[in-house]
């Protein structure tokens, strides 16, 4: 897989090759727009790709576990409409689930941050503001957001949140570096429903559920109806299959709390 130094390192050298080629002879301004092109497409790809571990590593899955599990969680809770209701099928299916939460949401909301933890499932950072620029932060400021929300769901649940996602599942250098101010690990997922998008509850589904297999990682938004509705199907399809969904800590075998 391709990784952010390795892809830097060859370019210096791709690069001082066209000026010493340059040098030498005569190459064509094309060829340098190119070059510039290439590695700026693939640096942005590499930052929206999070499977890719591109910038820094992520947990996106195990596929080594022997249990059959699978992770079924959600990003940006809580709200106040949609998570009860995620809490509720996740109760009646009897799944457990992870929850990364928004710090300022949390903050508005701590009754559902208790009930998550109360029915047996994990919380997660997912930042403070989940700013559309989040992925243009300082790695000062993205250690300020994950320690302003771990502060607040440790003010609601007494414990040390050491999971992190990233907004928009975007990692670059500052993120990296922030978190090992922070001491968080990143939790990505290797089955992403974009379920946030106009795409149709059948098409979000067939998504989620084509070559479903234990030690998957699905990602979905506690934050709409086609969601809450895309999950009863979900749920649904899991017990054929005989998959459980349990929280990322359990699947991916570490520590959810300091």
């Amino acid at each position: 897989m391709l990784r952010f130094y390795t892809i830097n390192a060859l370019a210096l050298v791709v690069f001082f090759g066209l000026l010493l080629a340059g040098f030498f002879g005569d190459v064509p301004a094309w060829l340098y727009i190119l070059f510039i092109f290439i590695w700026v497409i693939i640096t942005a790809i590499g930052s929206f790709q999070i499977r890719w571990n591109y910038h820094l590593q992520s947990l996106n899955h195990n596929h080594q576990i022997s249990e059959n599990y699978i992770s079924i969680t959600f990003d940006d809770g809580p709200h106040p409409e949609f998570t009860p209701k995620v809490l509720s099928l996740l109760k009646e299916y009897n799944a457990k689930a992870t929850f990364f939460l928004i710090g300022k949401n949390a903050e508005m909301h701590p009754n559902f941050v208790h009930q998550i933890l109360n029915e047996g499932h994990t919380v997660g950072n997912h930042s403070y503001s989940h700013s559309k620029n989040f992925g243009f932060f300082s790695a000062e400021k993205v250690a300020a957001e994950l320690r302003q929300t771990n502060s607040i769901l440790k003010k609601i649940t007494g414990k040390e949140v050491k999971l992190f996602r990233p907004p928009f599942g975007v990692t670059n250098p500052n993120i990296k570096h922030a978190l090992k101010k922070t001491g968080h690990l990143s939790i990505g997922w290797n089955k992403r429903s974009f379920d946030t998008t106009n795409l149709s509850e059948k098409r979000i589904l067939r998504r989620i559920t084509s070559n479903l297999k234990k030690g998957d990682i699905i990602l979905l938004h506690d934050s709409s109806a086609k969601t809450v509705a895309v999950l009863e199907q979900l749920l649904l399809t899991l017990q054929p299959h005989k998959l459980q969904s349990v929280p990322v800590n359990r699947l991916l075998e570490i520590e959810a709390y300091a």
